[in-house]
């Protein structure tokens, strides 16, 4: 017969070993977490701020790629072999209307058959794209200025009234990927919403009290942003086409009659076309950039540059 001290150790290590079999996770309940999912969602984008609005909502279950590389121009992209490659894996394709889509977006859907594409600009309606100023007199006359026409704006990003759609999107699209994780995605997708909404109300006060509001830029990108905030954009060049030189003499003209004192520029582009004009009325050239990858952050920064610029317009009246 085992004695009470062997008894008593016997039954304390049986103890043990129930207490922990019954602290392990039964495979057959896995959590709830994104984490616990197997492969996260193959997602190829455009331009990175597509990537913060995707990750934002797919959080741990979206995997990510860009197309086009930071310091690009998504005007003239020509997407790598290896990029082009890397498409056999993708789940989805998420366009935004940039002009590289149009050049290859046959064979971005030629390299998987399966990839879906996902149409960012759904229910948006896209603006033409800034013209010269002394182009309008053709509608005045009632002629139609065809490229005008076809050549939309595509930087729907860079208003967050029409991010919320994109978001929206971007949810839609998540959710018929990934069905089981709707409530988690519909969270992200209302932390995102909110954040827009306190950014707007951000901006509308950074810029309240501007009595100028008259900016000049060398590429037109901030068109949806000046609609939204009710500013004036000059733009220096358009549709890739530098200002010639009767054109450069009505720029100078404007800017000394506008009293521009900033000239903003982005890194993706020369800035050669702006210096005759920013040296003759003594104004700085500045660089803003709408494919900085932190979206929300990004835009806060631009609204307090506009803010800087515009009121030193004011100072010098």
């Amino acid at each position: 017969m085992m004695e009470k001290p062997q008894l008593t150790a016997l039954l304390t290590l049986l103890a043990g070993v129930t207490f922990w079999t019954g602290c392990t996770p039964s495979s057959e309940n896995p959590t709830d977490s994104p984490s616990s999912q197997a492969e996260p969602i193959d997602v190829t984008v455009s331009i990175l701020p597509q990537r913060y609005f995707v990750e934002r909502i797919g959080g741990e279950t979206v995997d990510v790629n860009v197309m086009v590389e930071p310091g690009a121009s998504p005007a003239t992209y020509e997407p790598k072999p290896q990029q082009m490659k890397a498409l056999s894996n993708a789940e989805a394709y998420m366009a935004i209307g940039v002009p590289f889509e149009q050049a290859w977006m046959s064979r971005i859907k030629t390299a998987n058959k399966d990839m879906r594409i996902v149409d960012l600009t759904e229910g948006i309606e896209r603006q033409p794209m800034a013209t010269h100023h002394h182009e309008e007199s053709d509608h005045d006359n009632g002629h139609e200025n065809k490229e005008e026409t076809a050549n939309l704006d595509p930087h729907i990003w860079l208003s967050p009234e029409l991010v919320k759609k994109q978001a929206e999107t971007i949810y839609t699209a998540l959710v018929e990927l990934n069905p089981d994780q709707k409530a988690y995605y519909q969270e992200n997708l209302d932390q995102v919403l909110s954040d827009i909404n306190q950014l707007d109300q951000n901006i509308e006060k950074t810029l309240a009290d501007l009595d100028n509001r008259t900016f000049m830029v060398f590429h037109p990108a901030w068109g949806y942003f000046a609609q939204e905030y009710n500013l004036e954009m000059i733009p220096v060049e358009v549709g890739g086409t530098e200002p010639s030189a009767s054109e450069m003499s009505e720029f100078i003209k404007q800017a000394k009659a506008e009293q521009i004192s900033v000239i903003f520029v982005q890194p993706q582009f020369g800035v050669s076309s702006v210096k005759p004009i920013a040296q003759s009325v003594n104004a700085e050239v500045l660089e803003i950039d709408p494919l900085a990858e932190n979206w929300l952050e990004n835009m806060q920064s631009v609204a307090a540059t506009f803010k800087d610029a515009l009121s030193s317009k004011s100072d010098q009246k």
